[in-house]
C-alpha cells in the first residue's frame, strides 16, 4: 500500500538489511538482528527510529527504546524470533494492543507485536464451552464471533476493544464483573507455549501434564511445600492478587480458588508472568453463557465516603441468587470529565440526580428481566434504609445499559483528558484491600494525597475493592519524588488492611520493586528460582518481576530530565492546550501560560496517553487507516506518538517536516473520528494541518497540492472549459496521462465540470434586508463542491427551505451581488494556511451581519460547514469567527431543529411518501460533531419513512485522499469494511449521502448513486 522506510523490511530476506540498520542505529547486533529476521522469516520487520519509538511506550509513564521490533506473521514465525534472539542473546518482549498501564509491554530487546496477524480463534467447542484462541485476538473480536452460540469470554477489561488475549492472560487482567466470573487466572484452562530454550510445551491441568511441563509443575510444588509456611502468612488473602507469580496454586490463598474442582493447574503459572516465563502460541479458555437479561441501578452518592461505605452491603445483595455482576465508581472528577465530553455528556447527565460526588454503577444480570427489576427494587430500599431515598436511576434498556458503560469503560482515558503536566499516574493505581475497609482505606489515602499537595481520581471496581486511583502528580519536575515518597505511605495502608499492593493492573517497571515488601525475602527469592526453571538465559522480558528497576528511574520514564521539546512557531492557534494545571484543585491557568515551546501544540500531541482506545474495529469512526492496515504507525496513537518524538528532537533534527512524520501521517484522512471517539481529545486532522503546513513549507507543494488546494480560486475560471477538462474521464490515455503529472489515479473518475452551475445560474434569493426583515429567515451557504460540481443539492436546499416557509438568502462576498465564498477546507487540506486564513476571514465577515441578529447559516457540505465549527476557530479569526459558529448549521440540523419547535407543518404537509427503502451513511464529520441524528430525524418527516443508518466507518474517499494514486487501495479497502457489504445487501434502497466524497466513493466503487438529503426532500415536494 505504501512505500516502506528503508528500515520496514516489509517481506522476505534483504541482503542489505544488515548494512542499513547497523549503520542507522550504530549497532552490529541491531544489524545482525534485522539481517536474520529478515532471511528467515516473512514478518515484519521495523528497525527505524520512528518503529522502534512508536513501541517504546505503553499507556505507562515509561519509555524504553527497544532494539528493534518484529510482526511475525504466524505464530511459528515468533518461534523462529524467539530462536534468532536467543542466538544472539537479545531479550524479547511479547506485546499485544500495548495497553499496560506499568510498563510491561516495553523493554530493550526485540518486541514482538501479536496483534496484527497471530489472532486467530484456532478450535471453538460449544458444548464443553470452550475456545483455543492465539494470543493477539481482541478480546471484543473473540466474543463477536462467539455471540451467535450464547456464549461468551467474561473477562470484560475496560480495554475490550483493543485487549489481546495474550496481553490479559500475562497480565492476569479482572474486569468489570470479576465479582461473577473471576479473573483470567479463574478462566484459562491451558496454555501452549516455548519457553527460552525453544522447547514446547502444554501447560494445563497438573495431572495431565507430561514431559518438561511436568518437571517444571513437581519443582515448584516442592517449593510451594517448602514455603508454605510464609506463603500462608504473607500471602494477601484477596482474589484481586497479581503481583509476583502464581506460587499459590499449589496452596490456594485467594478468596475464589483458582479451579472449581480445587486441582492444580499449570497453566496458571504463565497466567500473570508478564512474558517473562514463555512466549504464548495459544490459550485454551472457559467460556460462560451469556445472561439474558441485565439491569443496571445509578445510585447517586452526594460523598465519596458514604459511596465506599455502602458498597459492602450492596454486595450482600446479589449473594445469595448470584445475580450481582458489577458494582463500578464513577467519581466526581470522572463526571465532570464526561460531560465535557460530547460522546458521553448526554449518557452521564441522563444518569445524575442534582450533583452527586460519586456514582455506583450496580448491575444484576439473570435470566428474566423482571425478576432482575425486582432486584432494582431491593436496590432502592437498601439505599432508603441507608438516608439516601431516590437516589437510583433505572436503566433497563439495552442501549442505556451500554452507553453508559461505555463511560465507564473509557474512564482511564476520561481521567487522562486534564490539561496541563500534571497528569493523574498509574502507580499505586490497583491496590486491592477487602470490602470492609475501603471506605477507611480511601479516606486516608485521600489525606496522604493532601499532605503532598495533590487529589486523586478514583474509579472502578468497587464490588471486589479494588478502586483505581491516580493522585495528579507533575512527571516532568517533581512528579517522580512525590511518587515515591506517596507509594511509602500508601504501601503502609494496605499492610495495615492486609491487602494486596498490586490487584489488577500487574508489576511491570512500575510495581516490580514492591513484590519483595508484599511477600518477603523468601518467597521474593522462590520467585526467582521459578523464573530460572522457565528462562534461565533471563532472556524473557528481564528486569520484570525479578531484579525489576526502582518505580522512581526517571531514565526510563517518557518525560525523562533530558526531554525538552523543538521551539515551533504553530500555523494554528493551539493556545488553549498551553496552560498548567493545580494538582490540588485541578484548575488551569490561562491559555498561553504552560510554557510550551511549540505554544501549546506539543502539549495537545502530549495528550495521548498511549491507552490504545483508537486500536478499534466496531461501528464508530476512530480510526478507518488502522482498521485497514493493523499498523501501529497508522492508528491515532502512533500517529500521536511519531509527532511526539519529532517535537522532542528523538526522530532527528527535521523535527515536525521529518519522513517520519510524513510516513505516519500520510494515510491519516482527517476524518476527524478521533476528535469524538478519542476520550482525551486527540484531534489527529488539526495536527495533520500543522504538519503540512511546515512540511510544504521546508519541502515545497506540489501541482496535486495546488490543484486541490487552489480548486475554490480557479472553479469559476475553469467551468467555462468543462467540456476540455471532463475529456479526462472519457479518455483512458488522458487519464494516465493526467495521473503521471498530478498523482491523481487515472482508475478514478473526477468530479465533472458543468459550464452552467449554481453560482452562474439566475437565483431568485432574497436581499440582506429581506432576509434581516422575515419573520422565518436562513441564509444557506453553498460551498465550492455543492456549487460547481452538484448544483442539483444547493438548488434543492433552496427549494425545501422556502417549501418550509423560510426566506432565503443565499451568502454571498458583496451585498447584492452573486459571488462565490469559501471556508478554506481545500488550503487546510494541503497545509496552505495562510491562504485559508484570508478565505475563512471572507466568508465569516460575510456571515457575521447574520449571525449577530441569530438566523441560522445553513449548510450543505459536513466538511465545509463544519470548518467553521472546528478549524476556523484556531485560525485567529476573532470573536466574529466565534458567534458565526454557534449558528452555523448543517442543512438537517437546521430543519430537525425547526421541527423541534413546530415550525415545518408547511413543509411536511407537501412532502409525499417514499417507494423504497433509504440508507443513511454519515459522513466522518458529522459522526465527529453528532450531526448525524438530525439526518435520520429530518428524513423521518417523510410520510411512512424510516431511514436505516448505515454503521460504517469511513467511505475510504475522504475529500481528494481517495482520488490519489497512491491511496487508491487503502481508500477501497476502507470502504469494503462495513459501507458498501451494507450498501450490496440492499440494492433497491435509495443510498443518502450528505458528503460529496462520499458519493463519489459510492459511484466509483458500486456504480450507485446516491443523493443528499435535500435532493431527496425536494424530489418528495408535492405540487412543484
Amino acid at each position: 500500500m505504501n512505500a516502506p522506510l528503508p528500515l520496514r523490511v516489509a517481506r522476505g530476506a534483504d541482503a542489505n538489511a544488515y548494512d542499513r540498520v547497523a549503520h542507522a542505529t550504530q549497532s552490529e547486533l541491531a544489524g545482525r538482528l534485522a539481517q536474520r529476521l529478515a532471511s528467515e522469516t516473512k514478518g515484519e520487520v521495523l528497525f527505524s527510529a520512528a518503529d522502534r519509538g512508536r513501541y517504546a511506550t505503553d499507556a505507562s509513564i515509561y519509555q524504553v527504546m527497544p532494539v528493534g521490533v518484529f510482526v511475525p506473521r504466524t505464530s511459528d514465525e515468533a518461534r523462529a524470533a524467539l530462536d534468532i534472539c536467543r542466538d544472539l542473546k537479545v531479550p524479547v518482549v511479547a506485546r499485544g494492543a500495548g495497553t499496560s498501564q506499568c510498563g510491561q509491554t516495553v523493554g530493550a530487546g526485540l518486541v514482538i507485536d501479536f496483534s496484527k496477524h497471530v489472532r486467530a480463534l484456532l478450535e471453538f467447542d460449544s458444548a464443553n464451552a470452550t475456545a483455543v484462541v492465539e494470543p493477539g485476538i481482541v478480546l471484543d473480536h473473540l466474543n463477536a464471533q462467539l455471540k451467535k452460540s450464547g456464549l461468551w469470554y467474561p473477562v470484560d477489561v475496560s480495554t475490550s476493544a483493543q485487549a489481546t488475549l495474550g496481553g490479559m492472560a500475562g497480565n492476569n487482567s479482572c474486569g468489570s464483573r470479576s465479582i461473577a466470573y473471576g479473573n483470567m487466572v479463574h478462566n484459562v484452562l491451558a496454555i501452549e507455549a516455548w519457553t527460552s530454550d525453544g522447547a514446547h510445551h502444554r501447560f494445563e491441568s497438573y495431572e495431565r501434564c507430561a514431559g518438561g511441563a511436568r518437571e517444571i509443575g513437581r519443582r515448584v510444588k516442592d517449593l510451594a511445600s517448602l514455603l508454605a509456611p510464609e506463603i500462608d502468612r504473607r500471602w494477601p488473602k484477596v482474589m484481586r492478587r497479581v503481583g509476583g507469580y502464581n506460587l499459590d496454586i499449589f496452596r490456594n490463598q485467594s478468596e475464589r480458588p483458582y479451579t472449581g474442582d480445587g486441582g492444580v493447574n499449570l497453566a496458571h503459572l504463565l497466567v500473570g508472568s508478564e512474558g517473562t516465563l514463555a512466549l504464548t502460541k495459544n490459550l485454551t479458555l472457559a467460556l460462560a453463557p451469556l445472561a439474558r437479561a441485565k439491569v443496571l441501578g445509578v445510585v447517586n452518592f452526594p460523598t465519596f465516603y458514604k459511596a465506599m461505605d455502602t458498597a459492602q452491603h450492596i454486595v450482600a445483595l446479589g449473594a445469595e441468587d448470584r445475580s450481582l455482576t458489577a458494582v463500578e465508581l464513577v467519581d466526581r472528577t470522572m463526571i465532570e470529565l464526561a460531560l465535557r465530553n460530547p460522546a458521553f455528556e448526554s449518557t452521564v447527565r441522563a444518569s445524575l440526580i442534582g450533583r452527586p460526588d460519586a456514582l455506583l454503577l450496580v448491575e444484576f444480570s439473570g435470566d428474566d428481566r423482571r425478576s432482575l427489576a425486582r432486584k432494582l427494587q431491593q436496590l432502592e430500599e437498601l439505599m432508603g434504609d441507608r438516608g439516601l431515598p431516590g437516589s437510583v436511576v433505572h436503566l433497563v434498556d439495552d442501549a442505556s445499559q451500554k452507553n453508559l458503560w461505555e463511560v465507564r469503560k473509557a474512564g482511564l482515558n476520561i481521567m487522562m483528558s486534564l490539561r496541563g503536566d500534571g497528569k493523574p499516574v498509574s502507580f499505586i493505581e490497583d491496590c486491592a484491600v477487602p470490602l470492609q475497609h475501603l471506605a477507611e482505606y480511601t479516606d486516608a489515602l485521600t489525606q496522604v494525597f493532601r499532605r503532598h499537595g495533590t487529589r486523586g481520581t478514583w474509579y472502578a471496581h468497587a464490588s471486589v475493592g479494588t478502586l483505581h486511583v491516580r493522585p495528579i502528580l507533575d512527571m516532568r519536575k517533581d512528579g517522580a519524588r512525590k511518587m515515591r515518597a506517596i507509594a511509602e505511605e500508601a504501601s503502609a495502608l494496605v499492610r495495615k488492611y492486609k491487602g494486596a499492593y498490586s490487584g489488577e493492573h500487574g508489576d511491570g517497571l512500575c510495581r516490580g520493586e514492591w513484590i519483595a515488601w508484599q511477600f518477603g525475602p523468601k518467597i521474593t527469592q522462590a520467585f526467582a528460582e521459578i523464573k530460572k526453571l522457565f528462562d534461565p538465559e533471563g532472556l524473557l522480558a528481564p528486569q520484570r518481576i525479578v531484579e525489576p528497576p526502582r518505580m522512581d528511574d526517571t531514565r526510563l520514564m517518557r518525560f525523562a530530565p533530558s526531554y525538552r521539546v523543538i521551539p515551533l512557531a504553530p500555523a494554528l492557534d493551539w493556545s488553549e492546550w498551553d496552560v498548567q494545571n493545580d494538582p490540588a484543585t485541578e484548575r488551569t491557568t490561562p491559555p498561553g501560560t504552560g510554557g510550551d515551546a511549540a505554544q501549546g501544540f506539543a502539549k495537545a500531541v502530549e495528550m495521548c496517553n498511549n491507552n490504545g482506545h483508537c486500536r478499534k474495529f466496531d461501528a464508530g469512526t476512530m480510526c478507518p487507516s488502522f482498521r485497514v492496515t493493523r499498523d501501529e504507525r497508522h492508528v491515532t496513537r502512533g500517529r500521536a506518538n511519531t509527532l511526539r518524538l519529532a517535537l522532542s528532537g528523538q526522530l532527528g533534527p527535521d523535527g515536525l517536516a521529518s519522513d517520519a512524520v510524513r510516513e505516519a501521517l500520510d494515510l491519516c484522512v482527517s476524518c476527524k473520528g478521533c476528535k469524538r471517539d478519542c476520550p482525551t481529545g486527540v484531534d489527529m486532522a488539526r495536527m495533520k494541518v500543522e504538519f503540512l503546513h511546515h512540511d510544504r513549507r521546508k519541502n515545497g507543494f506540489t501541482l496535486r497540492d495546488r490543484l486541490i488546494g487552489q480548486l475554490p480560486a480557479y472553479a469559476a475560471t475553469a467551468s467555462r472549459f468543462a467540456w476540455l477538462l471532463n475529456l479526462r474521464n472519457r479518455s483512458r490515455l488522458v487519464a494516465r496521462m493526467t495521473q503521471a503529472l498530478t498523482g491523481l489515479a487515472a482508475s478514478r473518475s473526477l468530479p465533472a465540470w458543468r459550464r452552467q452551475h449554481f453560482f452562474n445560474r439566475p437565483l431568485r434569493s432574497a436581499t440582506r434586508d429581506e432576509v434581516f426583515a422575515a419573520e422565518k429567515p436562513a441564509v444557506l451557504f453553498v460551498d465550492t463542491f455543492n456549487g460547481f460540481f452538484e448544483s442539483e443539492t444547493a438548488w434543492a436546499a433552496f427549494r425545501v427551505l422556502r417549501a418550509a416557509g423560510y426566506t432565503v438568502h443565499v451568502a454571498a462576498k458583496d451585498d447584492e451581488t452573486s459571488g462565490h465564498l469559501c471556508c478554506g477546507r481545500t488550503y487546510l487540506a494541503t497545509g496552505m494556511v495562510e491562504k485559508a486564513r484570508a478565505r475563512a476571514s471572507g466568508l465569516v465577515n460575510a456571515l457575521h451581519p447574520f449571525a449577530r441578529r441569530g438566523i441560522a447559516i445553513v449548510g450543505l457540505e459536513p466538511s465545509c460547514l463544519l470548518t467553521l465549527r472546528d478549524e476556523a476557530l484556531a485560525l485567529g479569526l476573532g470573536s466574529n469567527a466565534q458567534e458565526v459558529a454557534k449558528h452555523a448549521l448543517l442543512f438537517e440540523e437546521f430543519l430537525a431543529r425547526e421541527a423541534a419547535a413546530g415550525r415545518l407543518a408547511p413543509l411536511q404537509a407537501r412532502l409525499a411518501p417514499v417507494g423504497a427503502p433509504v440508507l443513511v451513511h454519515g459522513h466522518c464529520h458529522q459522526k465527529a460533531f453528532g450531526a448525524v441524528s438530525p439526518v435520520l430525524d429530518v428524513l423521518k418527516l417523510i410520510p411512512g419513512l424510516q431511514p436505516q443508518l448505515v454503521e460504517s466507518s469511513c467511505c475510504g474517499m475522504a475529500g481528494a485522499f481517495g482520488y490519489e494514486a497512491s491511496h487508491v487501495e487503502v481508500s477501497m479497502a476502507m470502504a469494503q469494511l462495513s459501507l458498501f457489504p451494507a450498501l450490496r445487501a440492499q440494492r433497491g434502497a435509495i443510498v443518502v449521502a450528505d458528503g460529496t466524497s462520499c458519493r463519489h466513493q459510492i459511484r466509483d466503487g458500486l456504480g450507485r448513486e446516491a443523493v443528499h438529503a435535500a435532493v431527496l426532500l425536494a424530489g418528495q415536494l408535492k405540487g412543484g
